[in-house]
């Protein structure tokens, strides 16, 4: 496995980092002995960077991974706090979460634009203190918008960006992939770590996966890729694929077969462009939101890349 340096921050991170939203119950949902089964393969593998986030419950299966391991894992959460006591809240209760006295990355999640990073300046404040008594090693944001990737540039505060970058601009709210790239050089140029998200654009770009692990990795700015990754499979696949080491033929089989399924968040507000864009006639408009048809579904992505909300994934 390949580490480098996350800019400024004196971390030194894997290449490859353990996405760890699919695997809790806003997804795949797995047992959470499982799940941390499955982060645990990836840590004796050489990965020694996770990503997680408040509202992806996965704080217990971090806390049961990592549990009499000797090996540092630097470990990223996020929440959606704007003030200082909510702040505190949701960093005390990521410690008591998994189980350490330290988290080394918090960030403010889903930021827009230099308005709502001032909006959340307060909740910036509290970890700021947090990190002058060691309870936070760097402080950054998380974000699908361009701006936000600008707007962080030139706040000496922000260290961490992780940003959401994909050969196919899949996701990206504001903007397209050349333009997200050329934010992430400038921010790199001033020293931000950068570790980069959705390089599969939610599993609609799995048809093309190899390619599109290719762009992320090939992106020299990027310290490191967060992959999400539940089961034992994806782990040596991926694992194999940032080391660059030999992939057996029926590893490249079991993982394509993967039984796979269309998922809507619950965050969609049925504006109906997945629906028209659908050629398999597999999404309808319901209660207010789309939903899926699984037999008629092609798993073909499309839908994905028009949802102006990133709503919809292929899990």
């Amino acid at each position: 496995m390949e580490y480098r340096e996350l800019g400024d921050t004196g971390l030194t991170v894997s290449r490859l980092c353990f996405g760890a939203l699919t695997i809790g119950p806003l997804q795949a949902n797995l047992p959470v002995e499982q799940g941390a089964a499955v982060i645990a393969s990836a840590l004796d593998r050489g990965v020694n960077f996770m990503d997680t986030a408040e509202l992806y419950g996965t704080y217990p299966y971090i806390r049961e991974a990592i549990k009499n391991r000797k090996q540092e894992v630097i470990i990223c959460s996020k929440c959606y706090a704007y003030t200082r006591d909510g702040m505190k809240e949701s960093l005390e209760a990521a410690l008591r979460g998994i189980d350490r006295e330290y988290i080394d990355i918090f960030m403010l999640h889903e930021q827009e634009s230099l308005l709502t990073i001032k909006g959340h300046w307060e909740a910036i404040e509290y970890l700021l203190e947090a990190k002058s008594k060691g309870l936070v090693r760097a402080v950054g944001i998380s974000t699908h918008h361009v701006a936000a990737v600008r707007a962080a540039v030139d706040m000496p505060e922000l260290e961490v960006i992780h940003p959401i970058i994909n050969r196919a601009g899949v996701g990206i709210a504001d903007g397209s992939a050349a333009e997200m790239l050329s934010a992430i050089k400038m921010a790199h140029a001033a020293g931000k770590g950068i570790y980069g998200m959705k390089a599969l654009g939610g599993g609609n770009l799995l048809a093309n996966s190899q390619e599109a692990l290719n762009f992320v990795l090939g992106i020299p700015e990027l310290a490191s890729i967060a992959v999400g990754m539940q089961n034992f499979n994806e782990v040596d696949y991926n694992t194999r694929f940032f080391s660059q080491t030999y992939i057996p033929e029926d590893l490249q089989e079991r993982v394509a077969r993967q039984p796979r399924r269309l998922h809507i968040d619950d965050w969609c507000e049925g504006c109906g462009a997945c629906v028209q864009k659908c050629g398999a006639g597999a999404l309808k408009l319901h209660g207010g939101k789309a939903r899926v048809d699984g037999e008629l579904c092609r798993l073909c992505g499309y839908c994905g890349a028009v949802c102006p909300l990133f709503a919809i994934k292929v899990i």
